[in-house]
């Protein structure tokens, strides 16, 4: 039998930290579970990438005891934003959800389009609809991805943080099926998943025309589908376990090949008793 650590006594919810250089930190703890126990504080974290924390961020982060920051971004990710800080003592695990040329010409005119491109490539549901499909292929498409995650949190990477540019689809997936893997209410999942779209959580838009022009209310709205966090995103996400596997059990035994035993190890690391 593998010997857990000794878990920290819960701390409280670090909702208040102002960390200038890194938005929509959490931690996850506090969360309900269906057989009426809660997440441990401590023990979880999300947030967007650290490649522009301070440090007075880096710091506090350091102070949480990590052992492991696990990086959802590609190459492209990082060479826009740069790598994260180095946390002393920490391990830092870069399993890219997304591949660098993925959609490289949408996200180019992203960032660089006209009004009318954007229009063509974003008005009339199409945003949204890239979204869900996005979310839909991530779950289907990134078993062995989700798969490691799982067992590295099982093992021996806890305290954990979770992240990926903005925080919100990447790490807000792999957080919801860490999460589901300990029994967590759909519910509180989405709960949290939606504290991505608060003012101060959200991920700066970068556009190569800052204008009022290039970064006007009609762009905005545009772009919103693909900077915000929304519940069809992530119910897509659980359909697709549904439609695919049948169950949430079978998703994880047969999709992720996580066992029984490796889940109720995940419980006794992340949920406290009742």
């Amino acid at each position: 039998m593998t010997q857990l650590p000794e878990v920290p006594p819960a701390r409280p919810e670090p909702t208040d930290v102002d960390l200038t250089g890194v938005r929509n930190f959490r931690d996850v703890g506090g969360l309900p579970t269906v057989d009426g126990r809660t997440v441990r504080y401590g023990r979880l974290y999300r947030s967007g990438h650290l490649a522009h924390a301070t440090e007075a961020d880096a710091a506090f982060l350091s102070g949480l005891g990590l052992h492991t920051v696990f990086d959802f971004r590609n190459a492209a990710d990082h060479k826009l934003d740069g790598l994260d800080v180095e946390l002393p003592g920490v391990r830092n695990v870069s399993i890219p959800l997304s591949d660098p040329a993925d959609g490289a010409e949408f996200w180019r005119l992203v960032r660089d389009g006209n009004i009318q491109q954007l229009r063509s490539i974003l008005a009339d549901g199409k945003g949204t609809d890239r979204m869900v499909a996005s979310y839909r292929s991530i779950i289907r498409d990134r078993t062995a991805e989700h798969s490691r995650v799982l067992h590295a949190l099982a093992e021996d990477s806890m305290p954990a943080l979770m992240h990926c540019a903005a925080g919100k689809d990447r790490a807000g997936l792999s957080v919801a099926v860490s999460l589901l893997a300990v029994g967590v209410e759909k519910e509180a999942i989405e709960a949290d998943y939606l504290k991505s779209n608060d003012a101060h959580r959200r991920y700066k838009v970068k556009r190569s025309d800052s204008s009022s022009a290039g970064m006007s209310d009609e762009v905005m709205e545009l772009l919103n589908p693909l900077f915000g966090a929304h519940p069809d995103y992530l119910g897509a996400a659980f359909a697709a376990i549904e439609e695919i596997w049948g169950s949430t059990d079978r998703y994880f035994l047969e999709g992720l090949k996580i066992t029984p035993e490796t889940r109720e190890r995940l419980r006794e690391r992340l949920v406290e008793d009742a």
